[in-house]
Order: C-alpha cells, then structure tokens, then sequence
C-alpha cells in the first residue's frame, strides 16, 4: 500500500501522523511512505530521524498572521497545490491523509483534484478551517471527538481518538507509589516539562522563577525540561546556578522515554499532547495557550479536570509561586497523584492509529474491488 501523510507545521499536528506512519509499517514493512511538508516546519527535522521519506511544497500558515503576511500566505497556495499534485502524481498513493496544519490544506485540494481517495484526522473538538474545508470533500474523515462529526455535515466520520505514537501507547505503568501526605521520598521524584515542539516562554519563565519555592525539596526532584531554541540557555543556566539536578534540552526527540520516566508532566493543552498523557496515564499539571485557535486547549484542559485527570493552571494565573506550590502539593500528597494518573488513563485511547489505519485498509480493499468489478464488465 503506497501512503501520504500531508501535515506538520507543529508536533501536535506531526506526531499523529508519524504514528499512523508506524502503524502502516507495523502490518506491512513493504509499505510506501511518503509525507509531505514544509522545509521550515519541524517535520523537516523530525521525519528523517524516524526514517521515513519526506518531500517538501510550498506553503505558509494562515490564522493569527499580520495583513501583509496573510496575503503572502494566500499567494503561495496555487504554487503549493501545484506542487503537490506533482508529487501526488510523481508517487502515485493509494490514500492521502492530511493531518492538520497549513500543508494539508494544499495536499488535500491536490489529492481531491486528481481523485486520490483523502481522508482527514481531526485531532481537536473544533476542527480547523483547512479540515472543515477538506471534510466537504475526503472520502473519510477520523475524529478525536463524538462532538466533532457535527462540523462534517454526515459525511463518512468514525470518532477514534487521537493517534499515539506506537512507543507511547505502550507505556502502562506508573512510575510512582504511594506514600503517606506530608512525606517527600528519598527517590528522585522525575518531573517533565515541556511547551510543546517549541517550547513555552511563560511555562519556562514560571519554572525558573519557581525553583527557589522547590529548593527544600532540590536533592530528590530530578527535571526533564524541553525548552525550545530560544529559552534553552536561560533555563540550563537557572538551573546550574540553584543546584538542580536534570536535563534540559531544547528539543526532546525520545519523548516516549521521557514520558516513561516522568512521576508528573507540566505541559501545554494541545490535543496530540493530552492524548499521549491520557495514553500513558500520567499525572499532569495542564497550562493552556490562551491563543490557541478556538480557545482549544482551555477547553481540553478542562475536560481533563471534569474527569479529575489532571490540574489546571490558567496562564494569566500562572507564575513561579503558584507552579511550584501546586508540583509540590502533589510530590507530598502521592496517593492524590496515583488517582490522577488513573483517571488519566481511562480517558486514554492507545489504540486509536490501529482503527484508523483498519478503516484505511477498507477503503483500499473497497477501492480494489470497485476496479475488479468494473474491469470484469467492461471484459
């Protein structure tokens, strides 16, 4: 089967699409994997590492831009769409998947104009433009949510979750036991902090400011911190000047191992991110970008609170004293953090890229004896 993967821009619209990537090779190494991005996205620095083939188009983001820069934006889709169709034609697919970010927008249009069978992945609630767009249109579309096949106005819409990269959906256990309130272990107790694929000034700021509310408890917190390019030398330095044990790096590429280690994860509300937390049911403290597109990381985080998965800082609220009180209330309250790892793992769907790529391969299976048939008639 000859697949492309069309998305990126941003880990949280890459990463489910690696996944679904993996999965494919899973069933059938001789599987052809093609994604398609753009050079300055992450995917152009993610996707060879994890061995996959990559091609690269023409295409910029269009939300929260300047004037000038959404009219650039808008100049360069006819070129990007060219350059896919090229592509598309060039490898020929069974299926195109777009999974969000601005590439899919052109990718898709190719794809439909050249009647690839398309389908979508909707990782958030609300879908973006490009997908509400695209969804008039693919053969099938994958949902995150029930709520989301709304948007789709009846077409074929299957709510699976949100893909998990296959070394993720595969952790299970805690990495913590119980210990009674008030007691702070002589384990290192791992805490993993990350922005996203690019880092979170506020969420980094608020973690430098907080390490001296945590100095009682420096000897036996260990921190994994992702940074992203800009923060990486401000954050390496703090933590070097009060004593802290870690690791800090701008960009984190075994993320499966970092979760794997993690006791608590203090992150962004992205949907790719919370999958993977659900999946591997870890305990976290939820800090939502306020600007994300239709407001849909509060609303993420939230359902994790409902569900008692997970705390929540609001980011207007958030500062060095309010982030460490909140760490250390949980380091001291261990069976507190147990029921939140627990609850996040049943809000957890691992399985998600497994039903995804199963319709896939029915669409394809379909595809090949809708040609059987017609070939049977015409000889």
């Amino acid at each position: 089967m000859k697949v492309v993967i069309a998305g990126g821009g941003t880990g949280g619209h890459l990463f489910p699409g690696i996944a679904i990537a993996q999965e494919f090779r899973k069933r059938d190494s001789s599987a052809q994997i093609l994604f398609i991005g753009t050079e300055k996205g992450i995917e152009s620095r993610v996707i060879p590492h994890e061995g996959f083939e990559i091609k690269y188009i023409v295409s910029e983001g269009f939300k929260g831009r300047g004037v000038v820069k959404k009219i650039r934006s808008i100049s360069k889709i006819p070129a990007g769409i060219f350059h896919a169709m090229r592509i598309l034609n060039n490898f020929n697919p069974d299926i195109v998947i777009g999974v969000g970010g601005y590439v899919s927008g052109p990718v898709g249009i190719a794809s439909v104009v050249l009647g690839y069978f398309t389908a979508i992945q909707e990782q958030n609630l609300v879908p973006g433009v490009t997908n509400r767009i695209l969804g008039r249109f693919a053969d099938i579309i994958f949902t995150s949510f029930e709520e989301s096949g709304k948007f789709f106005n009846g077409r074929r819409v299957y709510c699976t979750g949100n893909p998990v990269r296959q070394e993720i959906a595969e952790i299970s256990r805690p990495t913590i036991v119980a210990s009674p309130k008030s007691q702070i272990s002589n384990f290192k107790f791992t805490l993993l902090v990350f922005g996203g694929s690019q880092g979170a000034h506020r969420i980094n700021l608020a973690m430098v400011e907080g390490l001296k509310f945590l100095a009682e408890i420096r000897d036996s917190l260990f921190i994994v911190h992702q940074t992203g390019e800009r923060d990486f030398g401000l954050v390496q330095s703090a933590y070097a000047e009060r004593g802290f044990h870690g690791e800090v790096s701008p960009f984190i590429n075994d993320m499966a191992d970092a979760y794997r280690r993690a006791d608590l994860v203090i992150c962004r509300a992205g949907a790719t991110t919370l999958s993977e937390l659900t999946s591997c049911g870890k305990a976290s403290v939820l800090i939502p970008f306020p600007f994300a597109v239709n407001n849909h990381q509060t609303m993420n985080a939230m359902m994790l609170k409902e569900h008692g998965a997970s705390e929540v800082i609001i980011e207007k609220n958030l500062n060095g004293e309010i982030l460490a009180d909140t760490i250390l209330s949980l380091i001291r309250d261990r069976t507190r953090l147990l029921k939140l790892g627990r609850e996040s793992k049943k809000m957890g769907r691992p399985y998600a890229v497994s039903e995804i790529v199963e319709h896939c391969y029915r669409l394809f299976k379909f595809k090949m004896s809708s040609w059987a048939q017609i070939d049977a008639e015409i000889t």
